[in-house]
């Protein structure tokens, strides 16, 4: 799938099976899902632009690299949340928006209810961050609500993608470059990725 990107360096689905295993407890799990987004960020940033300085060394001036892009990341509340520290570990000057859409549990549709963004939110480099990619619901609604803000390049971050919510987010917008660490078989009757790793807001927040 053209702009489908399967981050699958070992020690990335080594902490991801940790969250598949309905074993883990909640502190663990909130902890891991936060080190997989940090590292799952070296590779959404990968093209993120750049400019070259000059720095003086203790011996020498040489050219080094700074980013020329302020960077906004955009959870899907609420899960998106458990994300974001983790990405700011490696990005402390990001700015953070929210946009709160849930999935109605009888239609699977999305439902708005929250939006807050930064100024100038169109300049930067936006990440858009959700655990999951199930139907694509969530996602489309969300993706809909930043591209009326005037955002043009956008990045999806997510842990775990159903190939029906890939198809569904690029037949709308395939210029959206999608990254997850596992595209996993398929939905199940009530819109669960499997296998999955279950309701990531519901393990992450304790209302299961």
């Amino acid at each position: 799938m053209n702009n489908l990107f399967i981050i699958e360096h070992p020690l990335l689905q080594a902490k991801l099976t940790v969250l598949r295993d309905k074993r883990t407890k909640r502190q663990e799990f909130r902890q891991t899902l936060s080190e997989i987004a940090m590292l799952m960020t070296y590779d959404i940033t990968r093209n993120i632009p750049v400019s070259h300085v000059k720095v003086e060394t203790p011996l020498e001036e040489t050219t080094g690299t700074v980013l020329n892009k302020d960077v906004t990341l955009v959870p899907i509340l609420r899960a998106g949340l458990g994300m974001i520290d983790g990405i700011l570990e490696l990005l402390p000057d990001a700015r953070v928006g929210h946009v709160g859409v849930y999935r109605d549990k009888k239609t699977l549709l999305p439902v708005e209810y929250y939006l807050k963004l930064p100024e100038n939110v169109k300049e930067t480099f936006v990440i858009l961050v959700d655990p999951m990619l199930a139907t694509g619901g969530s996602a489309l609604a969300a993706i809909e609500i930043l591209r009326q803000k005037g955002i043009k390049e956008l990045n999806f971050l997510c842990l775990v993608a159903a190939p029906e919510g890939v198809r569904a987010v690029h037949e709308k917008f395939p210029d959206v470059k999608i990254f997850t660490a596992a595209l996993d078989r398929q939905l199940n009757e009530h819109g669960y990725i499997l296998p999955g790793l279950g309701d990531a807001g519901d393990r992450l927040y304790g209302t299961e």
